[in-house]
């Protein structure tokens, strides 16, 4: 059975609320939880962004289910740095922490003054920072000199088990690339049919066998219009999809993008609606691909009041 989890999103919430709004998701019953990692939001108005791997040490010592997060290795984080910090984790809540790598926005990982390079180089950098973690997790000491730099880095204090490194993806062609080396994928919800196309280039390519998660952005309210009006002032940046979303540098200049966002488009990267049946259906036909686990994101400041309808309603649906 797909396990529905909760996405804790730092970009819209102070970390402090987000600790008790995921003791509150176990609570309502669901399976577990996945964090995003930002150092900007991606609009001033959602005016969050703290640090990830503080709140999971927190968030994960106030409940019992597994988590997730996602991060990009070779620009604001040394995939060493990282290693350790996903290592750590990994030891103190063993078997609960998976850790998805990609290739990251301009938004966040532009920050150290890097040059931020097209996507083929990105994937470039990410593979060299995948065998890095490999080799860090195995206990060796790794000297690493190419696109990244590594000289005699070693983890003293290792989890039992590796934390599972999966790979993120958006498209059919980056979950090809991710399928040989990851030991699971993370892709973002939406369209059922274009989900199967990227979740099967992953099982055609290495990826068979392997669990997959799935981020499904949504906007519920109790009725339409707050629906549709939370989409739009909290995720309407997002409107414009593809690369943009990942060269824009500054959370105003999603802003101005997402003043374009409205009615007609804002399904582009959201589902929206009051009706939670709806809403179970949208995330049925996502379960139907036999995914692992579906990340609920509702993107209204209405967190509590999301938790507790699908707790009590959506979940038993799908169950």
């Amino acid at each position: 059975m797909t396990q529905i989890g909760y996405h804790a999103s730092h970009e819209q919430f102070p970390p402090s609320e987000l600790v008790r709004l995921a003791v509150a998701a176990e609570q309502a019953g669901f399976d577990c939880a996945k964090s995003s990692d930002h150092i900007h939001p991606w609009s001033e108005r959602q005016g969050h962004s703290g640090f990830a791997w503080s709140w999971l040490g927190a968030a994960m010592q106030a409940t019992s289910f597994p988590f997730g997060s996602i991060a990009a290795p070779g620009y604001r984080y040394h995939p060493a740095i990282l290693a350790q910090a996903a290592a750590t984790i990994g030891e103190m809540f063993p078997k609960r922490f998976w850790l998805a790598l990609g290739t990251g926005e301009a938004l966040n990982e532009t920050i150290t003054g890097q040059v931020w390079p097209e996507k083929a180089e990105r994937n470039a950098i990410l593979a060299e920072c995948v065998e890095i973690f490999r080799a860090l997790f195995a206990g060796e000491t790794v000297t690493h000199r190419g696109r990244v730099t590594v000289v005699e880095a070693k983890l003293y204090s290792l989890p039992a088990n590796p934390v599972p490194i999966f790979g993120s993806a958006v498209t059919p062609a980056t979950a090809k690339f991710c399928a040989g080396w990851a030991d699971g994928l993370l892709t973002l919800g939406g369209e059922s049919d274009k989900v199967r196309e990227v979740v099967g280039a992953f099982r055609a390519h290495g990826g068979e066998g392997k669990p997959i998660h799935v981020q499904h952005t949504l906007s519920w309210d109790t009725t339409e219009a707050a629906a549709l009006a939370s989409a739009i002032d909290q995720w309407g940046p997002l409107i414009a999809g593809g690369d943009v979303n990942w060269d824009l540098r500054r959370p105003r200049d999603f802003d101005t993008v997402g003043k374009l966002a409205n009615a007609d488009n804002i399904g582009r990267c959201v589902k929206v609606s009051a009706d939670l049946s709806q809403h179970a259906q949208w995330i049925g036909e996502l379960a139907e691909l036999g995914v692992t686990a579906i990340h609920l994101h509702c993107v209204g400041r209405n967190q509590a009041a999301f938790l507790d309808a699908f707790g009590a309603q959506v979940l038993p649906q799908l169950r």
